[in-house]
């Protein structure tokens, strides 16, 4: 059995997406662990991490999420465990996970360095464990170049089985080869592929929208795989909004308080793949009927506009276990632009 640690040099570089498409393109049994979980969920009165359910999901894996992380918090953590307790309770889960498998996938947490305080940071795991390094870098050129000097001048990788570097999310791919593959190559580092960036992986649907904004859907639930693109907070005049570039845009959710009845109907004829009515205010018959007509969902929530607003610029679009087009499009981008041979050699 193979065990395979993809690990973070920085925040949101795309661990689960690339182990998503990975684990396709391999067509292998698989088994899956990310010992320290940072995206809580609560489901069935259990804490779960998202990633953990994810995959389990996708890959319809038996293990509970909450089996396959030891915790969250880290000062329960401490509490609970020492190193050596730490490291059995650890093996215990990849012999569990890994039970008639062909690979495991250790995924580390957002960063490099988190976890290392409790011994669950990717480099601790890696070398109590002799699993396989892979790291993940993103970005923009300079924030790539930054993380990978950072890596191969401050980073001891001497007790590491390391495997080398995936580049995520580039954009203006062939350019940054251009300019780049040649000294990054002379560095030493193994850099084992290069995805460029890919903008449908950054939208997210409807439903997904409604899931995170604890949202009651008051019409449209037909609707909900729809995509959202581009987001319209609609506080001013209706004319105004009306000539507003956004406004006119395809894919756009508008914000707007649920009495504003005006600004409603506005974007119900500019074709909005849904409007999130705030306050609490449930609409009128009229409007729930042109909603219908138009086959737009409606979405209740309590907050108010400003609040809403907030909640959606930090949102992240995080993969869902019905997103099948971006599933398999992270299978072809992993099967073009990663060196999976190389990465599972040796």
């Amino acid at each position: 059995m193979d065990k395979l640690i993809i690990g973070s040099i920085c925040r949101s570089t795309g661990k689960t997406s690339l182990i998503v498409g990975l684990a396709k393109v391999l067509k292998k049994k698989i088994g899956y662990a990310k010992p320290l979980g940072d995206r809580m969920l609560y489901r069935k009165k259990r804490l779960w991490d998202y990633d953990s359910a994810l995959i389990t999901n996708i890959f319809g894996l038996e293990e509970i999420p909450d089996d396959i992380s030891i915790g969250f918090d880290h000062s329960k953590l401490r509490f609970m465990y020492n190193e050596k307790t730490l490291r059995e309770k650890l093996d215990s889960i990849l012999s569990d996970v890994g039970k008639d498998k062909d690979i495991v996938f250790i995924e580390g947490g957002k960063e490099i360095h988190y976890g290392i305080s409790v011994h669950l940071d990717v480099l601790s795991i890696a070398s109590y464990t002799g699993s396989k390094l892979v790291l993940v870098a993103s970005g923009d050129e300079n924030a790539i170049l930054d993380d990978l000097t950072f890596l191969k001048k401050r980073i001891d990788m001497a007790s590491i089985n390391f495997g080398g570097v995936i580049l995520n999310k580039i954009p203006n791919l062939e350019e940054f080869k251009d300019s780049h593959l040649a000294s990054l190559a002379a560095s030493g580092l193994n850099i084992l592929g290069m995805i460029p960036f890919q903008k449908e992986l950054t939208t997210f649907s409807v439903g997904y929208l409604a899931e995170r904004l604890f949202a009651k859907v008051v019409s449209g639930e037909d609707q909900l795989h729809k995509v959202i693109e581009n987001v319209f907070i609609g506080t001013m005049h209706v004319h105004a909004a009306q000539e507003n570039p956004l406004f006119k845009e395809e894919n756009k959710v508008v914000i707007t308080s649920g009495d504003r009845t005006d600004m409603i109907l506005a974007s119900l004829d500019s074709d909005a793949a849904c409007v999130v009515l705030t306050g609490n205010i449930f609409p009128s018959a009229k409007i729930i009927a042109a909603a219908k007509e138009k086959n737009i969902p409606l979405l209740l929530v309590p907050a108010d506009t400003f609040q809403i607003a907030r909640q959606m610029d930090v949102m992240e679009p995080l993969l869902t276990k019905d997103d099948h087009e971006k599933i398999d499009q992270l299978e072809r981008l992993v099967r073009t632009h990663v060196n999976v041979e190389e990465l599972l050699a040796g």
